[in-house]
C-alpha cells in the first residue's frame, strides 16, 4: 500500500478570489490598484504584460476587474499560443461558490451566446473562401493600375484627371476593407500570413502602420462608443458634443470648444474629407516613429516612392501631383468616414456600462440593408453588427450568422436595428443635431 501523503506537506491549491475582493482590488483610483482580469475562471494578473501585448495597454486597462472570457475568444484565433502567455499571468480562479462572470451581468444571455459561439465555429463560419478575397486583392490591383495607365494613355487632361482620381479613389478604399480584414485575422488561417498581407496591404497600398490600426481598432472593437475607452470617439468634445449624457454634461460644465448646436452642419465639411489626409496622415507617422516600428515605416516610406515616381513623371508639376494626392485622400476619406460612423455615431454613446459583450455590442451597433452595391461599397460593413460580434469572422459570412444573431436578440428583447443605407447617412446628421440641441439646452439652463 503506498504510503499516504501528509496533508501538511501536500502542495497548495490555486488562490481563490470572490468578484468582491476582485472589485476592491482593481478599484479605479486606488494607488494600489491591482490589474486583473478574469477569462475562462482564472484570474490574471497583467500589469506586467501592458507593454507586450499587441492591443496595447489601454485595451487591458479598460477590462479591468471584469470577465473578458467573450471578448477573450471573439479576438484570438490561436488560443494555444496565447494560453502559453496566459499561464504566466495567473494567480488563481474564481471560487466554487462564485458565478463565471460579474453578478450583474445577464446570465441566461451569456450562456446563450457562449453557445452561439461554438454554434458559429461548429457551422464553420470562421472558415475563410480563399477566392472571394483573392478577387479582391486584384480588383485593388487592376483599379490602381487602370488609374495610371489612364494618364499613360489619354494625358493628364480634366477628363482622364478625373477619372483616373475615381479609379484610385476606389482602389484606396477597397484596400483599406481589405487590409481590415487582414488586420482581424479573417482571410487566412495562418495569424503570420495574415499579418504579413495587411503590412503589404495597409502599408504599401495605402501608406500607413499595421501595428498604428491594429492597436486602435482593437481598443474601438472592445469598449465601441464608450468613453475615454474608444478611440473613435476621442475627439470629443474638441470637435463634437457626442451621445445624449455626455452632451448634457459638457452643457452643466459651460464647456464650449466649438458650437456644438451646429455640429450637424458642419460635420459633412470637416471629419469627412479632412480625417485621412489631416489627422491620420499625422498620426500613424508619429506612432511609427514614436514606437520606433520600422518595418512599418519602409513599407509606408515604399508607397511614398512608388505614389512619387508614378504620378509624379506623369504629372510634372509638382503642385498637381500634390493636388491629386490630396484630392484622392479627401475622397476617400469622405468614404470611409460616412461608412465607418453610420453604424456607430447614431447608436449610445456613453461612458462603459461593464455589460456583457453581446449587449455592449449591440447597443453601439446597428446594420444597413443587404444588397451587392452595399455589401461592395461598405466592405460588408453594412453587417456591422455581426462584425462585432464576431470580429475574427470572414465577412462573407456575416449574412449566413444574422438569422441566428436576430433570433438571440429576439429570445432576450434586444433591438435589432437595420436600415437602408441613405437613412443610415442621414441618421448621423440627425443624431449629431440631437445632441447638440441637448447640449444647447444644458449650457443655457442657469
Amino acid at each position: 500500500m503506498a504510503p499516504q501523503q501528509d496533508p501538511a506537506q501536500a502542495p497548495p491549491g490555486p488562490r481563490l478570489f470572490t468578484w468582491e475582493e476582485i472589485w476592491l482590488r482593481t478599484k479605479k483610483g486606488d494607488p494600489q490598484r491591482e490589474l486583473w482580469l478574469v477569462v475562462d475562471r482564472g484570474v490574471y494578473d497583467v500589469r506586467g504584460f501592458l507593454q507586450r501585448h499587441p492591443g496595447g495597454v489601454r485595451i487591458l486597462k479598460s477590462h479591468v476587474g471584469e470577465s473578458v472570457t467573450e471578448a477573450f475568444a471573439a479576438f484570438h484565433a490561436n488560443k494555444l499560443l496565447v494560453t502559453k502567455f496566459l499561464n504566466s499571468l495567473l494567480i488563481g480562479e474564481l471560487a466554487p461558490d462564485q458565478p463565471s462572470f460579474e453578478p450583474s451581468k445577464n446570465k441566461l444571455l451569456v450562456e446563450d451566446f457562449c453557445k452561439l459561439q461554438a454554434t458559429v465555429e461548429k457551422m464553420g463560419f470562421m472558415k475563410s473562401n480563399m477566392s472571394f478575397f483573392m478577387l479582391l486583392f486584384f480588383q485593388i490591383l487592376l483599379l490602381d493600375a487602370a488609374a495610371w495607365l489612364t494618364f499613360v494613355y489619354f494625358g493628364t487632361s480634366l477628363v482622364p484627371f478625373i477619372v483616373s482620381l475615381v479609379l484610385l479613389t476606389i482602389s484606396q478604399v477597397q484596400a483599406k476593407w481589405l487590409q481590415h480584414d487582414l488586420g482581424h485575422l479573417s482571410v487566412f488561417q495562418s495569424t503570420k500570413w495574415n499579418h504579413l498581407l495587411q503590412k503589404f496591404v495597409i502599408g504599401h497600398l495605402i501608406g500607413a502602420s499595421a501595428r498604428w490600426w491594429t492597436m486602435l481598432h482593437s481598443q474601438h472593437h472592445a469598449k465601441p462608443n464608450c468613453y475615454s475607452k474608444d478611440p473613435d470617439i476621442d475627439m470629443h468634445p474638441y470637435i463634437f458634443a457626442l451621445g445624449k449624457t455626455l452632451s448634457v454634461e459638457l452643457g452643466k460644465k459651460k464647456i464650449k470648444f466649438m458650437p456644438y448646436n451646429h455640429q450637424h452642419k458642419y460635420f459633412s465639411f470637416t471629419v469627412p474629407p479632412l480625417l485621412i489626409p489631416i489627422y491620420f496622415q499625422w498620426h500613424t507617422v508619429h506612432f511609427t516613429c514614436k514606437k520606433g516600428l520600422w518595418v512599418d515605416l519602409a513599407w509606408m516610406v515604399s508607397f511614398n516612392l512608388r505614389f512619387g515616381f508614378i504620378y509624379g513623371s506623369l504629372l510634372e508639376i509638382k503642385i498637381f501631383n500634390n493636388f491629386f494626392f490630396y484630392l484622392c485622400r479627401m475622397a476617400e476619406s469622405s468614404w470611409f468616414v460616412w461608412v465607418s460612423q453610420m453604424n456607430h455615431i447614431p447608436m449610445t454613446i456613453d461612458y462603459d456600462k461593464h455589460l456583457d459583450w453581446f449587449s455592449t455590442q449591440l447597443q453601439a451597433t446597428c446594420n444597413v440593408d443587404q444588397s451587392l452595391f452595399n455589401d461592395w461599397f461598405t466592405g460588408h460593413l453594412n453587417f456591422q453588427i455581426e462584425h462585432h460580434l464576431f470580429p475574427r469572422m470572414p465577412r462573407h459570412n456575416y449574412s449566413k450568422v444574422a438569422p441566428l444573431v436576430k433570433s438571440l436578440c429576439a429570445k432576450h428583447g434586444i433591438e435589432y436595428k437595420c436600415k437602408p443605407l441613405l437613412t443610415a447617412f442621414a441618421d448621423i446628421l440627425r443624431s449629431l443635431k440631437d445632441s447638440g440641441e441637448l447640449w444647447l439646452d444644458a449650457y443655457l439652463h442657469k
